[in-house]
């Protein structure tokens, strides 16, 4: 009897043994099949996705850890840039024809991406300031020649504006020297402080932006609606989990 306890005892002994290092190895698994994953979005889709991370983090236990930097541009921290010095990146968000292009060029895979939203362009003033017309093409252009001082972003919607719009126009050579290009930074914090009387940007940059009044969209004959898609880098170290963000990014519920 005596040696049947203790072979007994030794038997529950290994079998506790197995259970901690199931437990163990169960937990550990949990922890390797959480991701971290690095996004980089443009300013136009910045204010959803940043209600969409706690709801993804809690669905999925990943983490997004999050930086943010324009759709073009040469500031130090716009997409290409970040990417054309070998930043690890998992997913980046931006305007359609710049990702295009760096599919193009080999940094952002092929066959990655994924169209999230359309967004137009708007302007905007200071809170409480008059809300000039700009209603028909025609008014916004006696509006860009009243204005005192303009300013524009240095990604999408501004490079539009500068390179297509003003010059179509006829009065870019007349407005150009109280244009302001404001680089890496919303416009709207910029009219706000009273540093610019009117500012264009992606409407979806104006909105979260206080102190200021959105007068409006550009009107037809004017207008640029932009495309924001989604698409993962070379440089990801997450693909699988990056493409699993996108493909929840673009879900309905989302």
């Amino acid at each position: 009897r005596t040696a049947m306890r203790k072979a007994s005892h030794r038997l529950m002994k290994i079998v506790r043994s197995c259970a901690f290092t199931l437990i163990a190895a169960s937990l550990s698994s949990g922890v390797i099949r959480a991701a971290e994953i690095k996004v980089v979005t443009s300013g136009a889709f910045t204010a959803a996705y940043l209600e969409l991370v706690p709801e993804y983090e809690r669905a999925t236990h990943n983490k997004l850890v999050t930086v943010f930097g324009p759709s073009m541009g040469t500031t130090i921290n716009a997409i290409p840039k970040r990417l054309e010095r070998g930043e690890a990146i998992d997913v980046v968000i931006m305007a359609a024809p710049a990702l295009a292009d760096l599919i193009k060029q080999g940094k952002v895979l092929g066959g990655s991406r994924v169209d999230l939203v359309q967004s137009k362009i708007g302007m905007a003033v200071r809170a409480g300031a008059p809300k000039p017309d700009i209603s028909t093409v025609d008014a916004l252009k006696r509006t860009l020649l009243a204005a005192k001082s303009i300013g524009y972003s240095d990604s999408a919607s501004g490079v539009y504006l500068s390179t297509e719009l003003f010059p179509k126009l006829g009065i870019w050579d007349q407005i150009k020297g109280k244009t302001r290009k404001i680089e890496a930074d919303p416009v709207g914090g910029f009219v706000a402080k009273g540093e610019v009387e009117i500012g264009f940007q992606q409407i979806s940059e104006l909105r979260p932006v206080k102190g200021i009044d959105i007068v409006g969209e550009l009107p037809p004959g004017a207008q640029r609606i932009t495309v924001f898609s989604a698409g993962i880098p070379a440089t990801s170290k997450q693909p699988e989990a990056a493409k699993a963000l996108i493909q929840w990014l673009a879900s309905p519920a989302a």
